[in-house]
């Protein structure tokens, strides 16, 4: 698979602008009404880097960034400074923070997710890439040591258990992650004139299913 494992700078990803993008087809009626339907069942993120860029030191890592992805051939990590954590952005990380899955008594693995909750209306995200070192995991209230009852695949966001799970067993998970993304433009354009006016480069990068 074309994916490095590897974070854009996380200090040149914040201020950055972005965020979740929804398709959506809409079929206005000749009574006025309108039929709604989406072939995602996910969103898909959207971002732009170039907003961040400080100075040109920012612009040289920025380059080296591009080039070792070889623009949009490599997909790579992003931090995303607005939705990055299982919990509220003020809180640290718990591990009964998502319930991820209940226990059956066959299934030994199971994928990280997080919940968006808005009045009795939810949304499951698949998490793929949580960040190495983040992830707690509990099962019925009790947390469980990593290594010990459980490891964690951080390429693929799967949390693989020693044994499976009692029947009804709540098994629950918090944890940091990131997007997975690629440059969604095959060039950078710079002026090193123009960039200290408070001219930026646009370095558009795009959410990819992995």
């Amino acid at each position: 698979m074309n994916f490095h494992e590897v974070r854009f700078p996380a200090n040149l990803s914040f201020g950055s602008v972005g965020g979740p993008e929804r398709r959506t087809d809409v079929v206005t009626l000749a009574n006025g009404y309108e039929e709604r339907n989406t072939p995602w069942a996910h969103a898909r993120r959207r971002y732009d880097a170039g907003v961040s860029m400080r100075s040109l030191d920012d612009i040289e890592v920025l380059i080296a960034f591009f080039e070792a992805r070889r623009g949009q051939m490599y997909s790579f990590r992003w931090k995303d400074w607005s939705d990055f954590k299982s919990c509220k952005m003020s809180a640290a990380p718990a591990y009964t923070d998502q319930e991820i899955a209940v226990g059956d008594e066959a299934t030994t693995a199971f994928q990280l997710m997080k919940t968006y909750r808005s009045g009795e209306f939810t949304y499951v995200r698949p998490i793929s890439k949580p960040v190495k070192g983040s992830v707690r995991v509990g099962i019925e209230g009790e947390e469980q040591q990593e290594g010990v009852h459980y490891e964690v695949d951080e390429t693929t966001g799967f949390v693989a258990f020693a044994h499976p799970i009692n029947m009804g067993m709540r098994i629950t998970a918090g944890f940091e992650f990131d997007v997975p993304v690629r440059f969604d433009t095959d060039r950078i354009m710079t002026n090193v004139a123009s960039f200290r006016a408070g001219d930026v480069p646009s370095v558009p990068v795009v959410e990819v299913r992995v």
